[in-house]
């Protein structure tokens, strides 16, 4: 897929604001707000699906307020070439969040949320059982100044001004 068969234009960004804001509205009323025809909407909405820009409507939640008020961060340094054995193993611990795999001292990048100290270290020890993982350096996030975000991508592409977080 070359780049041009992925790229987003303005009206494709307004109608994913749109929806960031209120992913309960349906095709009609996007297309209403829009100023375009439903028949636009759909298309666009069934492009974006098709080239995975628009994976889904998931709610946001609060981890927070699921019990889960703690998170963490672990760099896992692996054996050599047991990326995916360890992302099998990762996937099958609830309280992985996600898991990437980067460049620099370490192999994989782990967001872990655990209920208290205690249940991180319980987390903790799942992750380490795995005998590919050698070593690990786990740090807590005392906070989330910049949550995860997309909307000022968006917001660029739409040609509107950026809100305020």
């Amino acid at each position: 897929m070359d780049f041009e068969e992925t790229e987003l234009d303005a009206l494709d960004a307004r109608l994913l604001l749109l929806l960031a804001d209120e992913p309960r509205l349906g095709v009609l009323e996007c297309s209403r707000r829009l100023g375009v025809a439903r028949g636009t909407v759909q298309a666009r909405l069934d492009r974006m699906r098709r080239r995975g820009v628009l994976r889904g409507f998931p709610p946001d939640l609060n981890l927070a307020a699921m019990g889960y008020g703690l998170t963490a961060f672990a760099v896992l340094e692996i054996a050599q070439g047991q990326r995916n054995a360890v992302a099998q193993r990762l996937a099958a611990i609830d309280e992985v969040c996600e898991v990437h795999t980067t460049t620099g001292e370490g192999d994989l990048w782990v967001r872990l949320v655990a209920r208290s100290n205690a249940d991180l270290q319980r987390v903790i020890d799942e992750v380490v059982a795995a005998p590919q993982v050698l070593r690990t350096s786990t740090s807590i996030a005392l906070s989330t100044p910049v949550p995860p975000r997309v909307r000022p991508l968006l917001e660029r592409l739409a040609g509107e001004p950026p809100t305020a977080p």
